[in-house]
């Protein structure tokens, strides 16, 4: 067996704003590189028409931009393929907080750089603190400019090496002025709004506490590792996740506490039984904030009541949950509304030893509630199935009154007691028809629950049963298809090559779905897309940031080392897989792969004894 690939090594040229002189400094170490006689080559180098920077770069091996056109505009960017294949002992990538252009194999630049490493070439790079997920609100608190190219925190923290490149704000300000950074009139709006003192001078301070904060952390690894286990504090916080608009905040919270404490981080989201009416919007909002929180590493849980503080202690209870974070979501206006505890200080009654951080985000929740009332009132489609059930009720209790009461077949009331009667019959109807549909709602969860144990437990009585590694991959992906209800393709891989294709079904799916699911899915393209995820081991496709414009979601089948398998499952347009079910789908690929490279290893010894 094949030992383990070497990573390439990350040194990141981090600096508080645009100027501090990364992009010299990177150059300038790598010309102290080339002449220890390492091979270097200048991947991409963002021109900024920097004169001094400019110069450094002559006599430098420069690779040729992928150059792609967009609008009828042409757009330079890093051309990875290129690069991979010259595979340099290092190379020089800038600015890794890049968005790249429409027609790169990565939305972003940072997993071009991250795919240079798993190659076994060393980087160079440059980014600025603005550009860390957890630190954007933060920044743009201060210079009131929202930055739009961001990187995971864990891809800072992974580094290498970080090397921090300072000058002093004043000395910064100066070679704006003197044309060095902008010309002249970029430099002068810069000037008058992002490079103030006090700004410049807050996010000198930010840098420089990240990049001791990082230190710090590895420091605490390093410790931990030749110590012993005593010294790692053990904290886990989670994140209740929510679809307001600042539930954002919320998470880079969490995150930047969590790399403050080294605590294992979760994002929770209770799904109450109201949330499968609730708007698309809404849940593409939840799913979005569960995204972000699992770029900062937290691990993606659901739970379902309709209770939420009782699930959000149940939960802490269960997984020995130190601290919870959560969005101050206008409980205020709820109870004075309802007189009811808000979720806050039910909590407290039910979890009273858990720590809790309340990140204020009211403002949003307003605007949101006013949208929503909006809709509610235009679009019938929106009422609620309950609204429309309970107005039924009271007909039917006026109907009681009308046909059960004397005089029958009248509204007069002879007797002072019958109106309390009607109040009565009509009441005893809402309640009835409320915890029936909230039943009926129940039921339906209930049933995908057992729906999804019943997959799980199907799949470890099939692959016990599969004779031989094809066909271990094949009930593989038949549960895969059950539990997502799409199109599966099998790429078979045990032999280190792509061979063998096949498709496979959930049951009961339409001939025409399954005819149509075949031509989409078997193309050259959507094999090169399996290629590139046998190779790499990555996920790729529809819904991620590599060949999202494909016409399917694929990841590897994959043991310690070998990818046996890639899968992919046909997605429509907007279609995606919630995380739920992406944490079953991975236990189903998880017990595939050990089922079959259990058997592969296997086959190995007999055929060598």
């Amino acid at each position: 067996m094949a030992g383990k690939k070497t990573l390439g090594k990350l040194k990141i040229y981090f600096g508080y704003a645009a100027g501090v002189g990364k992009t010299y400094a990177m150059l300038d170490a790598a010309k102290g590189d080339i002449e220890n006689g390492i091979d270097v080559v200048a991947g991409y180098i963002e021109p900024h028409d920097r004169p001094d920077t400019m110069a450094l770069l002559r006599g430098f091996e420069t690779l040729s931009p992928q150059i792609l056109e967009y609008k009828g505009i042409e757009l330079k960017e890093l051309n990875l393929d290129a690069a991979l294949f010259r595979k340099p002992q290092l190379i020089l990538v800038d600015e890794l907080a890049h968005t790249n252009a429409q027609g790169c194999r990565h939305a972003k630049r940072y997993q071009d750089v991250q795919e240079l490493l798993e190659a076994g070439i060393d980087v160079y790079t440059t980014v600025n603190v603005q550009h860390l997920e957890s630190l954007n609100d933060i920044v743009a608190s201060i210079t009131h400019v929202t930055v739009r190219e961001r990187i995971p925190d864990s891809v800072f923290d992974s580094a290498d090496q970080v090397e921090l490149v300072d000058i002093e704000p004043a000395q910064l300000i100066k070679r704006l002025e003197e044309g060095k950074i902008y010309k002249k009139n970029q430099a002068n709006r810069a000037a008058q709004n992002f490079f103030l003192a006090e700004n410049l001078t807050a996010l000198r301070e930010i840098a420089l506490r990240r990049t001791a904060a990082r230190v710090n952390k590895k420091v605490m690894e390093d410790r931990a590792v030749r110590v012993g286990a005593d010294y790692f504090t053990g904290e886990h916080i989670v994140i209740c996740i929510s679809p307001s608009p600042t539930n954002m905040k919320v998470i880079r919270t969490a995150a930047r506490m969590a790399n403050a404490f080294q605590a294992e981080l979760t994002a929770l989201f209770v799904e109450t039984p109201e949330y499968e009416q609730v708007d698309e919007k809404i849940k593409q909002a939840v799913y979005n904030n569960i995204q972000l929180a699992k770029q900062f590493g937290a691990k993606a849980s659901i739970v379902y009541g309709d209770n939420i503080a009782y699930q959000i202690a149940e939960y802490a209870k269960a997984n020995g949950i130190s601290k919870v974070v959560l969005g101050r979501t206008g409980f205020a206006a709820r109870r004075s509304l309802f007189l009811k505890k808000s979720l806050i200080e039910k909590l407290t009654s039910y979890a009273p030893n858990l720590d809790m951080y309340v990140i204020p985000d009211a403002n949003a929740v307003r605007k949101t509630k006013r949208k929503t009332d909006k809709k509610l009132g235009k679009n019938w489609k929106d009422v609620p199935k309950a609204a429309v059930i309970l107005t039924l009720c009271t007909l039917i209790g006026f109907g009681a009154y009308l046909f059960f009461i004397g005089p029958r077949f009248t509204f007069q009331a002879s007797e002072p007691i019958y109106p309390f009667t009607f109040l009565v019959i009509g009441a005893a109807s809402l309640l009835i028809s409320f915890l029936t549909l909230k039943l009926r709602i129940q039921g339906r969860q209930e049933a995908l629950k057992s729906r999804r144990t019943e997959i799980l437990l199907n799949t470890s009585w099939k692959l016990r049963r599969a004779m031989g590694a094809e066909e271990i991959l094949k009930e593989g992906a038949c549960q895969t298809a059950a539990l997502l209800g799409k199109s599966i393709i099998i790429y078979n891989t045990i032999d280190g090559e792509m061979k063998r294709v096949e498709m496979v079904f959930p049951k009961d799916m339409p001939v025409v779905i399954r005819k149509n699911d075949i031509i989409t899915m078997m193309t050259e393209e959507e094999r090169a897309v399996a290629v590139w995820v046998m190779k790499s081991k990555h996920k790729a496709g529809r819904t991620t940031d590599t060949l999202p414009s494909s016409q399917g979601y694929y990841f590897p089948v994959m043991g310690e080392e070998r990818v046996f398998a890639v899968y992919g499952a046909a997605l429509g347009e907007g279609e995606k897989i919630n995380p739920f079910e992406k944490n079953i789908l991975k236990a189903i690929i998880n017990e595939t792969a050990f089922a079959v490279e259990k058997y592969v290893i296997l086959s190995e010894q007999n055929k060598s004894s």
